[in-house]
């Protein structure tokens, strides 16, 4: 697969690359990753990456501003994306092609070709991986290619701690800081957080629910959210902290946006992605995220999360 994808973006002179709403630095590392990769081997190309910026990840990239008719003709690959509904700007169905990359369960086959591959640990290790298969015949990385990619393995994998790290992903890791980048200035960028955030960080310490069965909840509403001077985005960032707690096999965040409550699941051993189809979501088995648009929807969440931590013991 890695071979029809590398041939099939030799016979495209324009590239344009898409990836999934509500980015991560997973989805900034695919993309732009991929995007880097793809200019320093094809200068001649033409290599846009689309959709819209999320503000906290502009240190990673900034994104292009391109007109519909630059799709005429042009491949189309998404990065990172599971399902349609998901993928950010919908003009990828513009492209005379569209090439599906990504590491989440193939639960929503879409494009004219897909690689997937759920053994990854992110997105940009498949990337680092396409990056190996070409080598060899024309394919160059960058050191601009490199920050991205490795930014976005070390963003999926929690910095090397969730159960997907692997040897392999090691080994890419390894592979990717003999390039010249500052990991000091990125690390600090993807992990410092403002003052109003830590403060958020600590009432959520303070005030997570758990209950017998080893599953916790923190709901955060709009007024909350208001009181701290923070927004979703940035809120979500502090999904994993409850992951520390002893006792806790899953765990749910309920964050208030303007139109829908985020649903952001994490495990340690059920399988919570599930949970995240039942509403209108998905994800990996241990990380999934979903929406609902009623707190009334909530009580039936934390059923299903309790009923999955009940079996999984």
């Amino acid at each position: 697969m890695r071979d029809k994808i590398l041939e099939t973006i030799q016979k495209y002179d324009t590239i344009i690359i898409h990836r999934h709403v509500r980015p991560d630095p997973d989805a900034y590392g695919s993309q732009g990753g991929l995007a880097e990769l793809l200019k320093a081997s094809f200068p001649d190309k033409s290599i846009y990456m689309v959709g819209k910026e999320e503000p906290s990840l502009n240190y990673l990239s900034r994104l292009d501003q391109i007109s519909d008719d630059t799709y005429n003709g042009a491949l189309v690959i998404v990065t990172d994306t599971a399902n349609e509904a998901r993928i950010c700007d919908e003009r990828y169905k513009l492209g005379d092609y569209v090439i599906k990359i990504d590491h989440h369960p193939n639960e929503e086959p879409y494009g004219d070709m897909i690689w997937v591959d759920t053994d990854a640990s992110s997105c940009s290790e498949m990337i680092y991986d396409l990056y190996l298969e070409g080598k060899n015949s024309g394919l160059k990385m960058s050191d601009t290619a490199a920050r991205l990619l490795y930014a976005g393995i070390v963003g999926d994998t929690g910095r090397f701690l969730y159960p997907s790290t692997t040897e392999k992903t090691f080994a890419y890791a390894s592979e990717l800081i003999k390039y010249k980048f500052d990991r000091t200035e990125l690390f600090d960028r993807m992990y410092e957080l403002p003052p109003n955030l830590v403060k958020l960080n600590g009432y959520v310490l303070q005030n997570f629910n758990m209950n017998e069965h080893g599953v916790a909840s923190m709901i955060l509403n709009k007024e909350l959210l208001k009181e701290f001077g923070t927004v979703p985005s940035e809120a979500s960032l502090l999904v994993s902290i409850l992951g520390n707690v002893k006792g806790i096999l899953a765990w749910v965040f309920f964050i208030e946006e303007a139109d829908q409550i985020r649903v952001r699941l994490r495990s340690k051993g059920p399988v919570i992605n599930t949970i995240a189809r039942n509403y209108n979501g998905g994800g990996h088995p241990l990380a999934a995220g979903a929406s609902i648009y009623s707190w009334d929807e909530v009580a039936n969440v934390m059923k299903e999360l309790e009923e999955a931590c009940i079996n999984f013991n």
